[in-house]
C-alpha cells in the first residue's frame, strides 16, 4: 500500500491558452511534490491522449485519458455558475480516473498543475496514518517569478491544493461508470465542498499545524486568472476598505530564502 497519492489533473490540451508555459509549470509542481522527506508516496499526473508531458521525476506515473475539451472552460457567453460547474465536472473526473488508477493508496492530495507543496507533508501524514486527513489553512500565495511569498489564513478557500484526504471516505467507485456526476463535481473536483461534507458524516478533517503549500497567481496560464498578491491583498479597493487586514498582510510578507526554495520549490541550498 502507498501511503499517500498525489494526483495532478491536468485540464485538456485544447483548453491551455499556453502549452508551453502549462508544461513548465508542471514540470516545476512535480518537482515540487517529489521533494518529499518522506519516500511513501506516489505522483500521478492524468492528462489527455496526445498532450506533450515534461519529463516526470522518479515516483511519478501517466494516467492517459480521452476526455473531450470542456467547451465552457472560458466564459465566452455562459454564466459564472456554468463555467463553474464545468470546471468542477471535467476537473473531477480526471481526478477520479487518478484515483482509481490507485487503488491502494491510504491517502490522497489533488494538486492543481501550477501550484507547490511542502517536503514534509508526507511525513506528517505517516505521523498520524489513521486520521481522516487535513485541510491546508495556512499556506502561501506567490506572484510567479516573484520573490516574495504572502503567507495566509484561509488558504483552503482560495486555492485547490489545499486537502489531504483518507483514501477510503471518498468512498470511491470501482468502476467509473458508477460515479455520478453530482458525486464527482462535489466530492473531487471542488476543493470547498468536501471539508462540510465530511464533517456532516462525522469524519471532520484536521488543520495542518503548518503552511502546507504555495498558490501561484498572475500568471497568464491560470484558469482562475487570480490577480498578482500585490493588486488583490494591497491595492485593491477591498484591501484600502480593511486597514486592519492590510497591515496584518504586510506583515506576513516573506523573503524566499534557502529553506522555502528547499521545502517548497524543490532547489537544492
Amino acid at each position: 500500500m502507498t501511503l499517500l497519492t498525489f494526483i495532478v489533473p491536468v485540464r485538456h490540451q485544447d483548453n491551455a491558452r499556453d502549452w508551453d508555459l502549462l508544461r513548465t509549470n508542471l514540470a516545476q509542481t512535480v518537482r515540487s511534490i517529489s521533494n518529499q522527506t518522506n519516500g511513501d508516496w506516489r505522483g500521478l499526473v492524468v492528462a489527455n491522449q496526445g498532450a506533450d508531458l515534461p519529463d516526470l521525476p522518479d515516483g511519478f506515473d501517466v494516467v492517459r485519458v480521452d476526455f473531450p475539451p470542456n467547451d465552457m472552460h472560458e466564459m465566452g457567453a455562459a454564466s459564472l455558475d456554468e463555467v463553474y460547474e464545468a470546471f468542477r465536472a471535467d476537473k473531477g473526473r480526471r481526478v477520479l480516473m487518478g484515483m482509481l488508477a490507485a487503488p491502494d493508496s491510504r491517502y490522497f492530495m489533488i494538486v492543481d498543475d501550477d501550484d507547490f507543496v511542502s517536503s514534509r507533508i508526507v511525513q506528517h501524514v505517516a505521523d498520524d496514518p489513521e486520521a481522516n486527513g487535513w485541510t491546508i489553512e495556512r499556506g502561501y500565495i506567490w506572484d510567479d517569478g516573484g520573490k516574495i511569498l504572502l503567507e495566509y489564513d484561509g488558504f483552503d478557500r482560495v486555492c485547490g491544493t489545499s486537502l489531504i484526504v483518507r483514501a477510503d471516505l471518498y468512498g470511491v467507485p470501482d468502476r467509473f461508470e458508477d460515479a455520478s456526476l453530482d458525486w464527482i463535481k462535489s466530492m473531487l473536483g471542488s476543493h470547498v465542498r468536501i471539508a462540510d461534507i465530511l464533517a456532516e458524516r462525522g469524519t471532520p478533517l484536521a488543520a495542518l499545524p503548518f503552511p502546507g503549500a504555495v498558490y501561484r497567481v498572475a500568471h497568464k496560464g491560470s484558469h482562475s486568472q487570480a490577480p498578482s498578491l500585490l493588486v488583490k491583498y494591497f491595492l485593491s479597493r477591498e484591501a484600502m476598505k480593511r486597514p486592519r487586514r492590510l497591515l496584518r498582510n504586510l506583515g506576513r510578507l516573506r523573503l524566499i530564502g534557502q529553506a522555502q526554495e528547499r521545502e517548497f520549490f524543490g532547489k537544492a541550498a
